[in-house]
């Protein structure tokens, strides 16, 4: 089986922490899939959040999610605190990627992931350009 590799930069500018919830397990007592994802969409808001931007806001367009990747390295506890580092890459004409980087308090990986996020109109229900502005600040 190919595994998924994700290139993540060594030094990141933001990061954020998040506590594991009991209510982020599953029955085998550790950290549930789908947390992940809501972990990074709440660490992706405050990544946007530095930059005056939101999901809905982003220089006057909003974004949706293309696809998304999730490379697991060891589990999650109940109380663990994660840091979670954010970065833009791969910037296109209408979309770039944000990479993710979970750690644990002692320094070590518990995931790498990857959101491709696209610039949307969802009046005109269609792709647009990534704003300038935004790239320019995520460089």
């Amino acid at each position: 089986m190919a595994r998924i590799k994700l290139q993540i930069p060594e030094n990141i500018s933001f990061s954020t922490h998040i506590a594991v919830r009991v209510s982020d397990l599953n029955y085998g007592n550790h950290m549930a899939n789908h947390v992940y994802l809501e972990m990074m969409q709440e660490a992706r808001m405050q990544f946007l959040a530095q930059y005056g931007y939101s999901e809905k806001n982003l220089a006057g367009v909003s974004l949706i999610m293309g696809d998304t990747a999730i490379v697991y390295k060891q589990e999650c506890f109940y109380g663990d605190v994660l840091q979670i580092e954010v970065c833009a890459t791969d910037f296109g004409v209408r979309s770039f990627d944000l990479l993710y980087r979970f750690t644990k308090q002692d320094g070590s990986l518990v995931c790498e992931s990857k959101t491709g996020m696209v610039c949307f109109d969802y009046e005109a229900r269609k792709t647009v350009a990534v704003p300038q502005e935004f790239m320019v600040k995520c460089q």
